[in-house]
């Protein structure tokens, strides 16, 4: 999977859907960020772990989505849309990229920070994501290539 292909074939089809105030350039920077810090765009599945799909969702995560004051209406919405129980989402979101998209946008979302503003906002991009991921061991040296590439790729 490429940035470009994630971008148009799941992350911009997964903002349409949301409202639109959800959809800009920076959350389309910061969601391409994300996935290939989590996955590399190579694992549905993460290698040694629970997590699933290019965003490399937890379990607590998705219920997180599902049960935060600021997301739940649009995960029901969402789970709705796509046909999906709340419980299966998780397995789901390995295969379904627009949902797994929209779900990582809702997780974007729910926190009270800004998105960063532009390219130069590597430093806070890394920030907003620790918040919103809680990688168990984040690899802050991959992060600014990554945010690179996810800019690059808009």
């Amino acid at each position: 999977m490429t940035p470009e292909i994630l971008l148009n074939t799941a992350i911009v089809p997964a903002l349409g859907i949301l409202p639109e105030r959800m959809d800009s350039t920076p959350a389309r920077a910061m969601l391409l960020s994300i996935a290939l810090q989590e996955s590399g765009l190579r694992h549905r599945v993460q290698v040694g772990g629970p997590a699933h799909g290019f965003f490399q969702f937890e379990p607590i995560g998705v219920a997180g989505v599902q049960q935060h004051h600021t997301t739940n209406e649009y995960a029901v919405g969402l789970n709705q849309t796509f046909l999906y129980s709340p419980s299966e989402v998780y397995g789901a979101i390995q295969h379904n990229d627009v949902l797994a998209s929209a779900y990582a946008r809702l997780l974007l979302w729910s926190l009270p920070d800004a998105l960063p503003g532009g390219r130069m906002d590597s430093d806070y991009g890394w920030g907003l994501y620790i918040k919103a991921w809680r990688p168990g061991k984040p690899h802050r040296d991959r992060w600014d290539s990554n945010w690179r590439a996810a800019w690059a790729g808009l």
